[in-house]
């Protein structure tokens, strides 16, 4: 299915807005005022390129813009027709989502990029779809409605999929050779350490080693990520016992932590129930949480938590570190952020550890959040509720 000639195009925007009458008492200039408006917002809406519809509070069209003909495919007027019978889409099951009701039950602004957009032929496109409820109308008596934005990223969606593909494929056929790497250099380090070898010769091993646990870390994070991406994580739910948990990954951690004259400490609240969730997910999660406090904490400690909240087991990991600035706290989350920071790009690190982590807290239904200060260390916390 291709898209409309660009003059067809022109005639749907010139012609996608119904000028409707005006019911304002008073003054003349008010009704002109009023008009001229409209006018303005029509032009606004007619000069995007992303589809734009207006419903009224029973999903009825009441504004829409050329882009949203040419992506739906339609030459006739979208005025006052309901929203199901012109937008039909299917969730990444292919299953068909009821879409009056996803958008008349929108709270807050959402968007989604997994749906896909069918047409009569039985084709389909991907979709970027935006649902935001507005006050329509001028003032506050305006009438509640809802703002939807389509747009076609068929193109964009390929190019994601191509790239998570190439990416499995690496991350795959990358972990052998590393792990072969990585045991070779650990036994000459022994064999060299044991034989009381070259000072240079045992800094060069343990340089080598250092990056090749840093490449593996890097593998693991992509192949995460990929899966994570491509939505094929799945979660198995198993008892957690929070307490055991908590300890087993402070003692995993020591010596790391010791290697920087760090403690690590644990509190723990007697009161812990065995939580439902993914124990994989939840100790990678964590996990992530301390080597980043190890990483960014040069003097201190770090200090796990875990105390019962109801539905569910709320961890937290602090440091005394250097912090995360407020500008920063925004991004820390954000796919292959770095900080300009000097003292985090003296740090080696891919910016990936904290996507992943929010990936994977999303498949749990978790909710993390960040308390920092420059020089004053930082406190990750995340709430994981019992799953069924």
């Amino acid at each position: 299915m291709g898209h409309m000639p660009e003059k067809e195009l022109t005639n749907k925007q010139s012609n996608a807005y119904k000028q409707e009458d005006f019911s304002l008492q008073g003054d003349t200039s008010v009704h002109e005022s009023a008009i001229l408006e409209r006018e303005r917002l029509v032009s606004l809406i007619n000069s995007m390129a992303d589809g734009v519809l207006a419903l009224d509070e029973k999903g009825q069209i009441v504004v829409y813009n050329g882009a949203a003909l040419n992506i739906l495919d339609l030459n006739s007027s979208l005025l006052n027709k309901n929203i199901s019978t012109v937008l039909s889409v299917l969730d990444q099951n292919n299953q068909t989502v009821d879409i009056k009701k996803y958008i008349l039950s929108t709270k807050t602004q959402q968007t989604n990029r997994d749906y896909k957009l069918t047409y009569p032929d039985g084709s389909t496109i991907s979709l970027y779809l935006s649902v935001a409820p507005v006050r329509l109308g001028f003032g506050k008596k305006g009438a509640r409605g809802f703002v939807v934005l389509l747009r076609d990223i068929t193109r964009e969606k390929s190019l994601e999929e191509e790239r998570d593909e190439f990416i499995s494929v690496v991350s795959h056929e990358l972990r052998t050779p590393i792990a072969i790497a990585e045991g070779n250099v650990g036994n000459a380090q022994f064999i060299v350490e044991k034989i009381h070898g070259n000072s240079d010769v045992k800094a060069a091993l343990k340089q080598a080693h250092e990056q090749i646990l840093f490449l593996g870390g890097l593998i693991n994070d992509l192949s995460t990520l990929s899966r994570a991406d491509r939505g094929v994580l799945k979660v198995e739910v198993q008892s957690i016992n929070a307490h055991d948990l908590v300890l087993e990954l402070a003692e995993a951690y020591r010596a790391e932590a010791k290697d920087k004259d760090l403690s690590v400490k644990t509190e723990l609240d007697p009161k812990l129930h065995l939580l439902k969730s993914s124990e994989l997910y939840v100790r990678e999660i964590l996990q992530n949480f301390i080597t980043n406090a190890i990483k960014y904490t040069e003097k201190g400690s770090v200090t796990i938590k875990a105390s019962q909240v109801e539905k569910g087991v709320m961890f937290e990991v602090s440091d005394t570190g250097i912090g995360i600035s407020k500008t920063d706290q925004e991004k820390v989350f954000d796919k292959f952020f770095r900080s300009e920071d000097f003292r985090t790009r003296a740090n080696s690190g891919t910016g990936l550890g904290l996507y992943v982590t929010m990936k994977l807290a999303r498949l749990i239904h978790a909710e993390i959040s960040l308390e920092s200060e420059i020089d004053h260390g930082s406190t990750f916390s995340i709430f994981i509720p019992n799953l069924e």
